[in-house]
């Protein structure tokens, strides 16, 4: 990570903990142990300097073809960042790179300053604290929505096994938690199938946020939803900042500007590259992006 962003994730973080401690004595986690000036555990990511996710020079060839061109991003502790872009421009490419799905050619990711996620498997990337979401959501549809939740909650893949044992309170209290979040708590007893394709969405989220990613990647999670469920989720989403860094893959130019609200950054991707980056109305206006991806 370079000094330049190391430098600049600190003020902004220092900031972000002063303004939310407002001369009270909080945490800039609200009361929870934060991770500065603390020990960390093996394979705890250190987000000392702010920044959550940080791509490097990223590139990506699949037969010659660059599908990311030396993508170079950053993501804040805590932050939103909403992700969009023509198809092709690299946005799925850079997730697979992120998760471990697929190996760059060349370039650096890193999770906090200290996880280095080019070393790490898929399964170490997402027990670091990384979750995603893909565009189709994945529940088991012969299972309750409290059995899918429990089951993301062990981490077992293992269905009877997982099933069979018993929950402790604090993990009772989560997963309450979590249904409350998302908005099922009334359908706990309900067969996953039975649900609405916008149902299905929240518990697919619902499923990662019982195992507590610090990192949230969400691909096109509004995709077939209704206007209703659209704006739902956008709810949801604004909820979780803060508590989780989001990175939101979308096309939905109306749900990006629900989650944005005319103040938080956008990143467009064109040719695996960023082609702009700021607020919602500085990317709409700019001649590039209107002429690559929104049209006139």
């Amino acid at each position: 990570m370079t000094p330049d962003l190391m430098d600049a994730g600190a003020r902004r973080r220092a900031a972000h903990a002063q303004r939310d401690a407002g001369g009270t004595g909080r945490t800039a986690s609200g009361g929870r142990a934060a991770a500065f000036g603390r020990p960390l555990a093996a394979g705890q990511p250190d987000f000392a300097h702010g920044v959550a996710l940080y791509l490097e020079d990223v590139t990506v060839r699949f037969d010659g073809f660059k599908a990311l061109n030396a993508l170079t991003l950053s993501v804040d502790v805590g932050e939103l960042r909403c992700i969009i872009g023509p198809n092709g421009a690299g946005k799925t490419t850079m997730m697979d790179c992120i998760t471990g799905k697929t190996r760059p050619d060349a370039g650096r990711v890193f999770f906090g300053q200290n996880i280095d996620l080019l070393r790490l498997s898929e399964t170490q990337i997402a027990q670091a604290g990384i979750g995603r979401k893909f565009q189709k959501p994945t529940v088991y549809e012969s299972l309750s929505v409290l059995d899918n939740l429990e089951l993301a909650l062990r981490g077992d893949r293992r269905v009877r096994s997982a099933l069979q044992s018993r929950l402790s309170g604090a993990q009772r209290d989560r997963l309450a938690e979590v249904l409350q979040l998302i908005g099922l708590a009334a359908q706990t007893s309900r067969l996953a199938g039975l649900l609405s394709h916008g149902q299905k969405q929240w518990l697919e989220i619902g499923m990662l946020l019982a195992q507590d990613p610090t990192l949230l990647l969400l691909d096109e999670p509004v995709a077939g939803m209704t206007d209703e469920e659209t704006e739902r989720t956008a709810e949801l989403f604004l909820s979780l900042e803060g508590r989780h860094s989001l990175v939101v893959v979308e096309h939905d130019m109306h749900f990006v500007d629900l989650l944005t609200q005319g103040r938080r950054k956008v990143t467009v991707l064109h040719e695996g590259s960023v082609l702009a980056e700021g607020l919602l109305a500085q990317v709409q206006a700019d001649e590039r992006v209107v002429e690559v991806y929104l049209g006139r």
